[in-house]
């Protein structure tokens, strides 16, 4: 009957497992990113963004399709008339008198030319509705970038707690030494009491890490549109680096970048709404026709029914010539705005040309450094486990192991900082690139 129990005891303890270790979501970088931009409310505000500049980029926005209006107006009215004319027998007074006054009619017109303002708009919003386009790709690369450094990070944030755990482990090892020891007279309390303490410490060192990575995944959680208290692990433990990346290849690919496009477009839009504001200052020319119903009727006076119906046609001549010289005014502002926006430009293009370099030297210099890195991490390695073995045969004293345990731990986060780095500059580099690979 009890092996029974333990055996239903074991079952169950098996199944909390199964059922916690399924609770997890674990993810690839590949899936992180594709359900961030599934679920980006950025994105979204972005993707609206695009479809109000569509809607927008019409020629009746831009005044070049006919408009047709119709209008109806009927009134009656009470009124007291009093009417004299050459022959007084003519003459007409009356008090009261009802009447009622009807008038509808449908007006087209369509514009001519106005100095090609309305070319100028429709090409202006083509240019606009290209530049929420251009906007929303840079939105989407941001997100990815972002991503991949705090994915890449929390692989970081674990590197360490490997190596706090793997100190935490030689940290057992010293202490039962230092109590074998003991045992048979060879070990003092001094050493007993720093084997405890340093274990102790070793153990809150990690605690202390494990919140760093918990507040990292909560931080990549919240990136990925997820509910914050989720649980996730991460399927990656080590940070690859792509070293084929060259300068040069990143430098002339800079202008194809969205954001420089974007401010490309910004000028063509300014350009484009100088030219709106100019052709203010030409005459315009449209064309009207409609048709006309008018019907006034009164019970009393000279004129008892007049009705007038049929259609018109017409040309609409508007000159502009003087109003203040506001129009050429705005033309110069307009012109100053097209300056800014190509100054805006050259502004982009320079910081992100010393952001590549930078980003270039911090990307070759972490990759020299990783050869040596990894050596110093192996021979740390092997140094500890020598140490160690040496103390074990009181051939070093404790004072040796934490000195060794303590260039572990530094040549571990060191290696893995450097390979962060690289990484953070690869990353970089292939956004300025306008080539986000994951």
């Amino acid at each position: 009957m009890k092996k029974r129990i333990i055996y239903i005891l074991f079952n169950c303890g098996a199944l909390l497992l199964f059922f916690s270790a399924t609770a997890q979501q674990t993810f690839t970088l590949k899936q992180a990113i594709e359900t961030a931009l599934k679920n980006s409310l950025s994105i979204e505000i972005g993707k609206n963004y695009v479809e109000i500049a569509g809607i927008n980029n019409n020629y009746g926005i831009a005044g070049g399709l006919p408009v047709i209006t119709g209008t109806a107006t009927d009134a009656d009215q009470s009124v007291d008339i009093n009417q004299k004319y050459a022959n007084p027998a003519n003459d007409k007074t009356s008090n009261n008198v009802g009447s009622n006054s009807f008038a509808a009619n449908v007006t087209g017109s369509i514009l001519i030319t106005n100095g090609k303002r309305v070319v100028s708009a429709k090409k202006m919003y083509e240019t606009v509705e290209q530049q929420t386009k251009q906007q929303l790709d840079s939105r989407i690369q941001s997100i990815v970038v972002n991503i991949m450094l705090k994915y890449y990070d929390i692989i970081r944030q674990q590197s360490y707690a490997k190596t706090l755990q793997r100190s935490i482990e030689v940290s057992k090892q010293k202490l039962e030494i230092v109590k074998t020891q003991q045992s048979v007279g060879m070990a003092n309390n001094a050493d007993l009491y720093q084997a405890e303490v340093d274990l102790n410490t070793q153990i809150q060192l990690l605690q202390a890490q494990q919140l760093i990575i918990d507040q990292d995944k909560t931080d990549l959680l919240y990136m990925l549109t997820i509910n914050p208290d989720s649980s996730i692990n991460i399927a990656d433990t080590a940070i690859t680096i792509d070293k084929s990346i060259q300068l040069d290849a990143v430098l002339s690919s800079i202008p194809a970048h969205p954001d420089l496009v974007a401010a490309q477009d910004q000028i063509l839009i300014n350009q484009y709404i100088e030219k709106q504001t100019a052709a203010q200052r030409y005459p315009s020319l449209s064309a009207n026709t409609g048709y006309n119903f008018t019907r006034n009727q009164s019970s009393a006076g000279f004129s008892l029914l007049n009705l007038q119906r049929g259609p018109f046609v017409g040309i609409t001549l508007g000159v502009p010539i003087f109003n203040g010289g506001i129009y050429k005014r705005q033309q110069q502002i307009a012109g100053i705005n097209i300056k800014n926006a190509e100054l805006q430009k050259d502004t982009l293009l320079n910081n992100y040309t010393a952001n590549t370099i930078k980003n270039w030297q911090a990307y070759t210099s972490n990759i020299q450094q990783l050869q040596q890195a990894q050596q110093n991490y192996e021979l740390s390695q092997k140094l500890l486990d020598l140490v160690i073995q040496r103390f074990q045969y009181r051939q070093a004293t404790i004072l040796d192991v934490n000195a060794a345990q303590q260039s572990f731990e530094n040549a571990a986060n060191l290696l893995v900082n450097i390979s962060y780095a690289a990484k953070a500059a690869e990353v970089q580099l292939n956004r300025y690139a306008n080539r986000v690979v994951y």
